[in-house]
Parts: structure tokens; C-alpha cells; sequence
């Protein structure tokens, strides 16, 4: 490394962010950017740590501690290379992913671990400035073609790598715009749409055709898909929301977490919405479930102006210390309070709802809930709850956002119509060595086929996907393998 002392010199310093007073009046990104003294320090804080486990932390393989180098030498080209042969899309991964690269980094072990997230935004927002992004397709094609079914980070990940194997990529979209929950499911505020537009530019550009407005297994049989194409990739995501089946379910100002994030991201991009409008605004609205997609409803509803915001967490109040049972270099369940929090956000912890109550015209007006007790293990890890005597008491709402995760991908239609074979949770069933699934040319990619995960999953499983597909219609492929050893000069 260039600065072999960097991690004993510098702290750990994240570019500033928007006051949130200042913040929650718009919806664009608030995070600034470093200067190029503090970019090149944080750079310089990778330590040559001889085994550097940031690489297995990351589910794409990224190459962190040589992109460091390659930034702290001011070598963009180099780390854009570098950061580019692992990674198709750090401008979404630099903005929203958890970077369980810096669990794992070996500074963490006993402090603040490098800013690697921010590194790769900074080196991608580089690259593009400079030029350095540029289409990648072959001139000469393969002859083969591909179907691509959802247009989120696996379906976006497979078509580029697809691309630029020389195969003809078509991605089916049944929105009126592609990029799946990166449009539709992630606020502005965290990814600014004009970055998925730039980037569907390129692959446009590399050729890639968008069929937007087409919903396979409606609008479009499933079967003209595996009839036309010489392979098919379903990239359709895990879309059936976890519901919350309890007294009161049915009472007006109960919503999926998603239906409320779609709206809000469709209003604010000037789109039209069909749907009743469904706005926290004057609301006291509480958000049940503690992950990020519960994070994402706190910020969108204090942008809203709502009179209250609270979110409620089964589990309780986790230590900011590494639990025993994840230890370093495993992501860790630890304490975290994200931008929207820091927005104004009332936090329960521990506490479990047991009914929705309403008013004689059928419209929520509070919630039921218990203080509940974590039996555990020796590890400290929850195996059950139980209700705390007496705690039982109502708190008033008249909204609630069900942010619970999401169990299965939809069934109906595609992956009816197709026959293909499920896993026992309900997911589309593929080895993990050849991403196929029951039917000779049919592959599945993402929350499709793992369930519910990170974007940064997404796209590692849309490049390994990618690289089988290659294998099945060619004998071989010169497509990476997140598993292979990258060389740099």
C-alpha cells in the first residue's frame, strides 16, 4: 500500500450531510462529497492487512484493498477499472448498500472500519465526470438472444454482463420505467433517479432493449418467452409482501409498506397515480418492522409532514457492540440509526402488536400492543417471546405502514404459467452452480431465487447467472466468476 501507516494516522471521516431540518424539505440526496484532501486520507486508512476479508464480506468480490490504492495514488482510471471488473453498478451500490465489506474489514476488529461505501460512490461519480464509463458490448454479436424478466439490480446486472458476452438482451419490465425497487421501492432521497437513468442510457447504448409496460404471464405468455429466446433469465424479485393477519386488518389506514414508497416515489418523479393516494401527511402514523424499508417509510413521512412517526420492533433495543453470535467478520444485528431517525422518529423497542383498532366508521384509530421478553440462547440469539403481564395498552394512530419484509415472489401468472419448480420456501428453485431452474433454458437470478436480500446480492447473483447463461449457449465463457482472482498490474 502507498501509505502503510494511513490507518494509525487517520480517523474514519464520512463526508457531511444536510441538517435534517434543512433535508426533509425536498427529496434529492443530502449526502455531500469529500474533498480530494479527505478523500485521499480516508483512502489511505486500508491497511496492508495481508489477508483482506473485506473481500468475502462483499457478496460481489470487490477488489477493495487495490481500488483504495489506486484512489490514494490518484489513479482513477485504475480504481474505476478495478472497481468496475467486480461490480456493474457502484453508483447504486456506493449510495444504499450496508457494506458488510466493512464488518469484515480488519480495522474493524478494534476500530472504525475504512469508508470502502463511500470510496466506490466517490470513484464511480469520478469515472463518469472523467469519461471513463463507456458502453462495453462487442460490435460482433453471438447470434443468441436472451429474455431478461424484471429490471431491478439482478435483471439490470445479468443484461449488462449478457451484453457483453455478444448476446442480443431484451429485458421485460412491467412498470412504465425499468430499475424495479431501485425506482419504485428506494426513496429519492437515498438514489436520485437520474443516477438509474444515466445508467440505463449506457446499456441502451450497449444495445440492451427495454420492453417497459409488459408483465409476463399477462400481458405477454410465458411460453412465447422460452419459445423465441434461446434463454430466458427471470429476475422478477421477491414481491409478496408479509402481511400482519389481526384483529382489525381490514380497517381503513392500513397499508403495505411498499404500495405507500411506490407512490411516493412516483409523485415526486411527476408520474400519475392510479391508485387512492395513500399520504402520511397530518397522519399520527406508525410504521411496523425495524429494517430498512421501515427506515425508508420514517423519512419519506417526515418528508410528508406527518404530525407523528413511530416504528415499532418485535426484537429488542440491539447492543452496539457485536453480539456473540456474530462475530468479526460476519455482519452483525448492532444498533444502527439511519438519516430518516435522525429526522425525528419515536423508536419501540420490544413490543408486539396484537390488534387494530378502529372507530364506528371503520377507520384505524389506535393499535393494540404488549411489551414482550426474548427468551435466548447461549449465544444471545431470540428463539422466543413472550407477552409481559399488564403491559397491554392502546396507542393512538390513524395510519399504519406494515414494513415486514417480503416472503415469496408472485406466483400468479410467470412462474405459473411456467411450471417451474419451487424450494420449500416458496422461491424459484436453482443450484447454486448453475442458477437453472427446472425447465433446459430457463435461469432465475436474485430475490427471485434466494429470497428477500441486499442489492448488492442482486447484482452478484445477476453476473453469476449471467456467466451460466453464457456457458449454456456458447460451451464457455470469458465472463468473470465472483470466485475468480482478479490481476492488476
Amino acid at each position: 500500500m502507498a501509505h502503510i501507516t494511513g490507518f494509525k494516522e487517520f480517523e474514519r471521516e464520512l463526508p457531511p450531510k444536510a441538517a435534517p431540518q434543512e433535508r426533509v424539505a425536498h427529496n434529492q440526496e443530502f449526502v455531500s462529497t469529500y474533498t480530494d484532501e479527505q478523500l485521499n486520507r480516508q483512502a489511505a486508512r486500508c491497511m496492508d492487512c495481508g489477508i483482506p476479508f473485506c473481500h468475502s464480506g462483499c457478496p460481489l468480490g470487490n477488489i477493495i484493498p487495490e481500488f483504495n490504492d489506486a484512489v490514494h495514488q490518484q489513479d482513477w482510471l485504475q480504481a474505476y477499472q478495478i472497481l468496475s471488473s467486480t461490480n456493474n453498478f457502484p453508483e447504486f451500490t456506493g449510495r444504499i448498500c450496508p457494506a458488510p465489506c466493512e464488518s469484515a474489514c480488519v480495522l474493524s476488529i478494534n476500530r472504525e472500519p475504512v469508508a470502502i461505501e463511500e470510496i466506490e460512490k466517490h470513484i464511480i461519480e469520478i469515472a463518469f465526470s472523467k469519461g471513463y464509463v463507456a458502453p462495453s458490448a462487442p460490435l460482433l454479436k453471438s447470434g443468441k438472444t436472451v429474455a431478461v424478466v424484471g429490471s431491478g439490480p439482478a435483471g439490470l446486472a445479468a443484461a449488462a454482463q449478457l451484453a457483453k458476452a455478444g448476446h442480443s438482451v431484451t429485458v421485460f419490465e412491467r412498470d412504465d420505467r425499468p430499475g424495479g425497487l431501485l425506482r419504485y421501492g428506494i426513496p429519492d432521497f437515498k438514489l436520485d433517479k437520474w443516477v438509474i437513468d444515466r445508467r440505463i442510457q449506457l446499456l441502451e447504448e450497449d444495445g440492451i432493449e427495454f420492453r417497459c409496460n409488459t408483465e409476463i404471464g399477462k400481458d405477454l405468455p410465458a411460453a412465447e418467452l422460452t419459445r423465441t429466446f434461446d434463454a430466458v433469465v427471470l429476475a422478477g424479485g421477491a414481491l409478496m409482501a408479509r402481511d400482519l393477519p389481526i384483529p382489525g386488518r381490514e380497517l381503513s389506514g392500513i397499508h403495505f409498506a411498499m404500495d405507500y414508497l411506490t407512490q411516493h416515489n412516483r409523485r415526486v418523479s411527476e408520474l400519475p397515480i392510479t391508485n387512492e393516494p395513500i399520504l402520511a401527511t397530518d397522519r399520527r402514523l406508525i410504521v411496523i418492522g425495524s429494517g430498512d424499508t421501515g427506515s425508508d417509510c420514517v423519512g419519506t413521512a417526515n418528508r410528508q409532514q406527518a404530525s407523528s412517526v413511530t416504528q415499532f420492533a418485535l426484537m429488542h433495543e440491539p447492543s452496539t457492540d457485536r453480539p456473540a453470535h456474530a462475530p468479526w467478520p460476519s455482519y452483525p444485528t448492532v444498533f444502527r440509526t439511519s438519516t430518516s431517525h435522525e429526522e425525528g422518529c419515536h423508536r419501540y423497542w420490544g413490543i408486539h402488536t396484537k390488534a387494530f383498532l378502529g372507530d364506528e366508521q371503520g377507520q384505524l384509530r389506535a393499535v393494540l400492543v404488549t411489551d414482550v421478553t426474548w427468551e435466548t440462547d447461549v449465544l444471545g440469539r431470540r428463539i422466543a417471546f413472550t407477552e409481559i403481564e399488564g403491559s397491554e395498552r392502546e396507542i393512538p394512530c390513524d395510519m399504519v405502514l406494515l414494513a415486514l419484509g417480503f416472503a415469496s415472489p408472485q406466483y400468479q401468472g410467470l412462474l405459473e404459467q411456467l411450471g417451474v419448480e419451487l424450494d420449500g420456501r416458496g422461491n424459484v428453485h436453482a443450484p447454486n452452480d448453475t442458477y437453472r431452474t427446472s425447465l433446459p433454458n430457463v435461469f432465475v437470478a436474485g430475490d427471485m431465487r434466494r429470497g428477500q436480500s441486499l442489492v448488492v446480492w442482486a447484482i452478484s447473483e445477476g453476473r453469476e447467472a449471467a456467466r451460466q447463461v453464457d456457458i449454456f449457449l456458447t460451451g464457455k465463457t470469458a465472463l468473470p466468476s465472483k470466485n475468480a482472482v482478479a490481476m492488476f498490474a
